[in-house]
C-alpha cells in the first residue's frame, strides 16, 4: 500500500547512517560477551557453581565459557543486521525490535528450565537475561542515534521567481 502524496508518513523517510550503526552493532558484541564472560566468572567463582563446566575445570570453565561468549556476540551482531532491516522496511521499527528482543530474550531465560532445574540452572537464566538487556539497551540506543527522519517537502505549488 503506498501512501497519498498529502500523508504525513510519505513524507518522511528514515535515513540510516550504517557505518554508525555496524560499528555500535560490533561495540555491542563486544559488551555482551563480555557480560557471558562476567556472568559465568561470578556464578563459577563467587557462587561457585557448575555452569557451563564441572567444578573441576575451575572459574574460567572450558571452551564452553569462550564459546557462549561468541554465541553472545553472535547474538548481538544479528540483532543489528535486524534493527538494520527493520529501520529499512517496516514502520516504528524500534517497536518491533523490542518486541523481538524481549520474546528472544524470554526464551533464552527460560530454556534452561526446560532441562533442570537447580541453582545452576537459575544462574544460566539470569546471565541469559542480562545479555538479552544488554544486546536490547545497546542495539536500540544505537539504532536510534544511527537513525534520521528525512522530511522531504514538495515543490512550491506556484511558479519559481528567477534570480535577477
Amino acid at each position: 500500500m503506498t501512501m497519498p502524496p498529502s500523508s504525513p508518513a510519505a513524507d518522511r523517510a528514515p535515513r540510516v547512517n550504517a557505518a554508525r550503526l555496524w560499528a555500535g552493532g560490533a561495540a555491542t558484541a563486544a559488551v555482551a560477551g563480555l557480560v557471558a564472560i562476567v556472568g559465568i566468572l561470578l556464578a563459577r567463582g563467587v557462587f561457585d557453581l557448575e555452569v557451563l563446566a564441572p567444578k573441576g575445570d575451575g572459574v574460567w570453565g572450558d571452551a564452553d565459557t569462550w564459546t557462549y561468549a561468541a554465541v553472545s556476540a553472535g547474538a548481538a551482531l544479528v540483532a543489528t543486521g535486524l534493527v538494520h532491516l527493520l529501520i529499512l522496511s517496516t514502520p516504528r521499527p524500534l517497536r518491533f525490535f523490542k518486541w523481538v528482543v524481549t520474546l528472544a530474550t524470554l526464551a533464552a531465560v527460560l530454556a534452561p528450565f526446560a532441562a533442570e532445574r537447580s541453582w545452576e540452572t537459575v544462574a544460566t537464566a539470569l546471565i541469559n537475561l542480562a545479555i538479552g538487556i544488554t544486546i536490547g539497551a545497546l542495539v536500540t540506543g544505537t539504532a536510534r542515534s544511527a537513525t534520521t527522519v528525512v522530511q522531504h517537502r514538495p515543490p512550491p505549488a506556484g511558479p519559481v521567481p528567477y534570480p535577477q
